[in-house]
C-alpha cells in the first residue's frame, strides 16, 4: 500500500537509482510497520526541477499510505531526507517531503480495493 516517490534533478547511473529504490522500499516498510511486500518505490532522475530559484541539486519525495499516522511524519522525515542525501549527495535542506494519507476505498491493487 505504501507507495513512496522521488524525483530529482540529478542524473544517477542506474545502479545508484536501484539502490536507493531498494533502500528506500525497506526503510519506508520499517518507518510504516508494514510489509514491504506492499511497498512500492519510484525513482525519477534527470527531471527539470527548480527550488528557491535555484536547479542546484534537489529532491521532491511524495509519501503515501493508507493510514498514515501524523505521529511519525516528522520521524519519516528525518529517515528519508538523510537517506537520499546519503545516495545522492542532495542536502536535506533541498528535500521536500510531501505525506498523504489514503482512504482505503480509493487505493486499487489486483482488480479491487482496500
Amino acid at each position: 500500500m505504501p507507495l513512496l516517490k522521488i524525483q530529482t534533478n540529478q542524473r544517477l547511473a542506474e545502479s545508484a537509482a536501484k539502490s536507493l529504490a531498494s533502500r528506500a522500499s525497506a526503510r519506508v516498510a520499517e518507518l510504516l510497520g508494514k510489509p514491504e511486500a506492499y511497498v512500492m518505490v519510484s525513482v525519477e532522475t534527470n527531471t527539470a526541477m527548480q527550488f528557491a530559484g535555484t536547479d542546484e541539486p534537489l529532491a521532491y519525495l511524495e509519501l503515501k499510505s493508507i493510514g498514515l499516522p501524523k505521529s511519525v511524519t516528522s520521524s519519516a522525515s528525518r529517515a528519508l531526507c538523510d537517506l537520499v542525501a546519503e545516495e545522492t549527495g542532495i542536502a536535506t535542506n533541498r528535500i521536500y517531503i510531501e505525506f498523504s494519507d489514503a482512504p482505503h476505498n480509493m487505493w486499487g491493487w489486483d482488480g479491487d480495493t482496500f
